[in-house]
């Protein structure tokens, strides 16, 4: 570490306020409530726009992601065609690993990182997760570059609300995630006598039963311990609410509170229907379950879109999708974003990176192929298809609440904690161990 835990410890309070400002919004084109992105946006965007060479800077930008398989893949090879269109004299170097959430390739970039060994730009989760690499001085600030995007005047103020500390945004989003999603097989659900979404945890679970005597062994679907940790954190939404959900992260909820027990609870009974995992199982195979009819419902971030359209599912027939029951009017938000590392070879290639990442053809592109939605609020709704278009319209108005297993809300080092305390449950299913557990690295990570 080349800094001090006592400034470690600051960023991330720094961090939290800026969360806890957007995470009431219901605008997300508004400013947020006091916080430290209201403090610092004057600054952001009065800075000097970074002005790219014509045609590029020239010479290699490495770009670290875990985007290496799938539909993933092919979001990432569609951004990459219009990074070679818009900088024709840089060369793209995929430097993608493989691992669902980047569980894999965020050991090795803290490797590469430690060891002065950067890529030209990585990938991050927008929120809490970037602090740690702040903290750690191994990225620098690219005000500049969201200056020359256009800043607030094209991206949401929420949204850069939550990439700036202490008056500095270091990344630049590709995209808008929703993790509270669930993805259902309509088919499986009408031979269950299921015609319309459960309103809540209890409801879910009566519904799981039914599905259950129709003949579907196990309704539900999930993947290794970061698939189990999203599940999980929409259980605690639905049965907190986003208040109380949000007050997680800033003290104001104990972890070891009635709702965080009632949510363990329920958590429980949903594992009692779905199969049976192993560690590193990735997402795709549990929403091919869902589409096969395999399984009834599987709880995962949008990006499932893409891997439905990559197995030619078509919406209304093979799936269909709702908010995780108990969170309807609520985004559990995430965002891919991109950074530019301390010591990396070429920054004006890597900034040319960044600025495609944020331009609306870069993010038209992207999206489409990833399911997502533009961080920006200047590419026209109709180039999407149905669901994202309603994401679209959910982001405006849903209130904004931060994802835990996509380090939106929590570090890394949080979130390595809250993955090992439900990898625990998933074996020993022991719902005081658990509560006891989260309040333990709540109270190790300062709440």
């Amino acid at each position: 570490m080349r800094t001090s835990t006592t400034r470690s410890a600051a960023l991330l309070a720094v961090a939290a306020l800026g969360l806890s400002a957007c995470a009431t919004g219901g605008d997300s084109g508004g400013s947020g409530d006091a916080g430290a992105g209201d403090a610092s946006s004057s600054e952001t965007n009065s800075a000097e726009a970074y002005e790219p060479k014509e045609g590029g800077a020239g010479g290699e930008v490495g770009v670290f992601t875990w985007w290496a398989d799938g539909s993933e893949k092919k979001g990432l090879d569609a951004l990459t065609a219009e990074f070679e269109k818009q900088y024709p004299n840089d060369s793209f170097v995929n430097l993608a690993v493989a691992g669902g959430a980047g569980s894999n390739a965020k050991a090795k970039l803290a490797s590469d990182l430690e060891n002065d060994n950067p890529p030209g730009s990585f990938q991050g989760h927008a929120g809490a997760e970037l602090t740690d690499y702040i903290a750690a001085d191994q990225i620098e600030p690219v005000n500049d570059v969201m200056a020359a995007l256009g800043g607030s005047d094209v991206f949401p103020q929420d949204l850069l609300d939550r990439l700036t500390v202490e008056g500095d945004i270091y990344s630049i989003p590709s995209n808008i995630h929703r993790a509270n999603v669930v993805w259902a097989n309509p088919k499986v659900l009408k031979e269950a006598g299921i015609n319309e979404p459960p309103a809540d945890m209890e409801a879910w679970l009566a519904d799981m039963e039914k599905v259950k005597e129709s003949g579907v062994k196990t309704p539900l679907h999930i993947g290794g311990t970061w698939t189990q940790v999203q599940l999980f954190e929409t259980v605690l939404l639905s049965d907190l609410g986003p208040e109380s959900y949000n007050g997680l992260f800033d003290g104001s909820t104990k972890w070891d509170s009635e709702g965080v027990k009632t949510a363990v609870s329920h958590y429980k009974e949903l594992l009692g229907y779905a199969n049976t995992a192993s560690d590193g199982d990735d997402w795709p195979p549990s929403i091919d379950a869902v589409y096969k009819g395999d399984a009834a419902y599987n709880v995962m971030g949008d990006w499932a879109v893409a891997q439905f359209t990559e197995n030619d599912a078509t919406e209304g027939e093979d799936y269909t999708y709702f908010p995780v029951p108990g969170t309807d009017g609520v985004f559990d938000f995430l965002a891919d974003s991109f950074t530019l590392p301390k010591g990396a070879d070429n920054p004006d290639g890597s900034k040319d990176w960044l600025m495609t990442v944020g331009s609306a053809e870069g993010q038209l592109a992207f999206n489409k192929a990833k399911g997502s939605i533009p961080a920006r609020t200047d590419v026209a709704a109709d180039e999407f298809p149905e669901y994202q278009q309603s994401a679209m319209e959910d982001f405006q108005s849903d209130t904004i609440v931060s994802s835990i297993a996509h380090g939106a809300a929590v570090p890394l080092a949080w979130l390595t904690d809250v993955s090992s305390a439900v990898a625990k449950f998933y074996s020993a299913q022991d719902e005081e161990a658990m509560v006891s557990d989260l309040t333990s690295a709540a109270e190790k990570h300062g709440q």
